[in-house]
């Protein structure tokens, strides 16, 4: 997969994270789900932004990402 796609992806990640932040940030979350139902989404969320960083990440800028 390409640096460019995988980029797309890690974007559309962030907004769904961005998303679920918004609706805890305003209560609005608790018309679609339970406490533990947030929490898992979230930690969902985290993890693919993560993974998407990861495979979006040039491979000569592993090792700077490794570092941090």
């Amino acid at each position: 997969m390409s640096i460019e796609v995988t980029r797309k992806w890690r974007g559309l990640a962030e907004q769904r994270r961005a998303h679920l932040v918004e609706l805890y940030d305003t209560g609005r979350w608790k018309h679609y789900y339970s406490e533990d139902q947030l929490l898992a989404k979230m930690r969902e969320a985290i993890r693919l932004v993560e993974t998407w960083e990861r495979l979006s990440t040039p491979p000569g800028d592993v090792k700077a990402i490794a570092a941090e």
